[in-house]
C-alpha cells in the first residue's frame, strides 16, 4: 500500500463527515470566486468602458464613492486651452433606480461631445439636439428594462421618451441610459453641474507631458483631480473599499472552511490512533506520520476548491442574468482568479491540518497501541 494509498483511504473511509467538509470549504472558495470576480469584473468593465470612448485623462471630485461630488459645468473651459489637449467633453452621471431595475447608470453627455462618437444605433435614432428630452439606451438595458423605440422610461418624476437602442460596444456602456447633458441636469436639479471633465490628448502625447497636463489641471481645480484613464480605478477611494468589502467577506467564509477542515482532522486522528500507533511501531518517522495528515488536509483543500470554483462560477453567470447586475459589469472569471481561489482552498486546507499533524506525531506508539 502507498502513501498516497493511505492518505486517500483515510478520507474515503468517512464519506458523510469527507461530504460535509468539502461542503464547508466550497462555499468559503465560492464566496471569494463570487465576491471578489463581481469586484474585478466592475472594475474591468469601467477600464473598457473607457478604453472604448477613447479617454485619456479623467478629471473628477472623487472624494468617495461610486460616483464623484459635482462641479461646475465652467471648468471644462478652463481645460480646453492647455497644452497637449486635443478635446474636452463634460458629463453628468448618476446611479438611480429605474422602474425595475435597481440601479442603473444614467450619462447625461455634453452634445456634440466625443463621447457620443462610438456609440452604434441598433434600432431608432440618437436624439436630434441638445434640448430633445428623449433618451437611448443600450441593448442590455432595453432587455432589463423590456423597452423599445416609442416606449418610455421614467427617470425620477420625469418620462422621457425611448427613441433608440443603441451598442456602446462595452458592458457598462449597453447597460446605461444615455441623453444629452442638458436634460439630464435639468431632470436631477443640478443645471451646470457636472461630474466628470473627459480629455483627449493629441497624439504622440508622451506619459511625461500627460503628466505635466494633470498638474496643470490640478492647480486650476485643487480640491478635484485629473488621472490617467487606466489608473482612474486602481486609485478610486470607492473601489479600494469594495475591494477590501468583498475580500473581508470572503476572509469570514473561508476562515469558516479552516474550522471544519480541523475539526475533520482532528477526529479523524482521534479514530486513527490505533493506526498511527502501528506506524510508529514498525518504523514510520514522526514527521512522516505529520506529513500524511497535511497531505490530507490538503486533498481535502484542493478537491473543496475545485468545487468551490464550480460553484462560485455559476453563482456569477446567474447573477450576471439578474436585473440588479446586468449591465452594470461583466464578472471577472479569469483563470487568474480560479487559480487563487484554489491555491487558497490548498492553503487552508494545510494550516487547518497543522494542528492535527503535530498532535498525531507527537502520539506515543505504545500508548496507541494500547488504545
Amino acid at each position: 500500500m502507498t502513501f498516497f494509498t493511505i492518505v486517500v483511504r483515510s478520507l474515503v473511509r468517512r464519506p458523510v463527515r469527507t461530504g460535509l467538509t468539502l461542503v464547508g470549504i466550497s462555499i468559503g472558495i465560492a464566496a471569494v470566486v463570487a465576491l471578489v470576480g463581481m469586484a474585478w469584473g466592475y472594475e474591468k468593465s469601467i477600464v473598457r468602458q473607457l478604453d472604448v470612448i477613447g479617454i485619456d485623462v479623467v478629471v473628477s471630485n472623487m472624494s468617495g464613492g461610486l460616483m464623484p461630488k459635482v462641479f461646475d459645468e465652467s471648468l471644462e473651459e478652463k481645460i480646453a486651452p492647455l497644452p497637449k489637449v486635443a478635446a474636452t467633453t463634460s458629463v453628468l452621471m448618476q446611479m438611480l433606480s429605474i422602474e425595475d431595475a435597481p440601479m442603473m447608470m444614467i450619462s447625461g453627455r455634453e452634445w456634440g461631445g466625443f463621447t457620443w462618437d462610438k456609440i452604434s444605433v441598433i434600432e431608432g435614432r440618437l436624439p436630434h439636439n441638445a434640448t430633445e428630452r428623449a433618451v437611448v439606451i443600450g441593448r442590455l438595458a432595453a432587455e432589463v428594462l423590456k423597452k423599445k423605440p416609442g416606449d418610455t422610461v421614467q427617470i425620477e418624476a420625469d418620462e422621457l421618451p425611448v427613441v433608440g437602442i443603441i451598442d456602446g460596444q462595452a458592458v457598462v456602456e449597453n447597460g446605461a441610459i444615455i441623453l444629452s447633458l442638458n436634460v439630464l441636469q435639468e431632470i436631477t436639479l443640478n443645471e451646470g453641474k457636472v461630474n466628470f471633465v473627459d480629455i483627449r490628448v493629441t497624439p504622440g502625447t508622451t506619459k511625461q507631458e500627460v503628466t505635466a497636463l494633470c498638474d496643470s489641471i490640478k492647480e486650476i481645480f485643487p480640491e478635484g483631480r485629473a488621472m490617467v484613464a487606466s489608473e482612474v480605478v486602481g486609485t478610486s477611494q470607492g473601489f479600494r473599499v469594495a475591494r477590501a468589502m468583498s475580500w473581508s467577506t470572503s476572509l469570514l467564509a473561508i476562515i469558516v472552511g479552516v474550522l471544519g477542515v480541523m475539526n475533520t482532522m482532528l477526529m479523524t486522528v482521534f479514530e486513527r490512533t490505533h493506526e498511527i500507533g502501528i506506524l510508529l511501531a514498525v518504523g514510520w518517522k514522526r514527521r512522516r506520520i505529520m506529513l500524511m495528515v497535511l497531505l490530507e488536509s490538503a486533498l481535502l483543500g484542493l478537491l473543496g476548491g475545485v468545487l468551490g470554483v464550480a460553484l462560485g462560477a455559476l453563482g456569477l453567470k446567474i447573477l450576471e442574468t439578474t436585473p440588479a447586475i446586468r449591465g452594470l459589469l461583466e464578472p471577472d472569471l479569469s483563470p487568474r482568479l480560479l487559480l487563487i481561489s484554489i491555491a487558497i482552498a490548498v492553503v487552508v486546507g494545510v494550516i487547518s491540518g497543522l494542528y492535527p499533524g503535530w498532535r498525531s506525531s507527537r502520539l506515543s506508539p505504545s500508548l496507541a497501541l494500547h488504545g
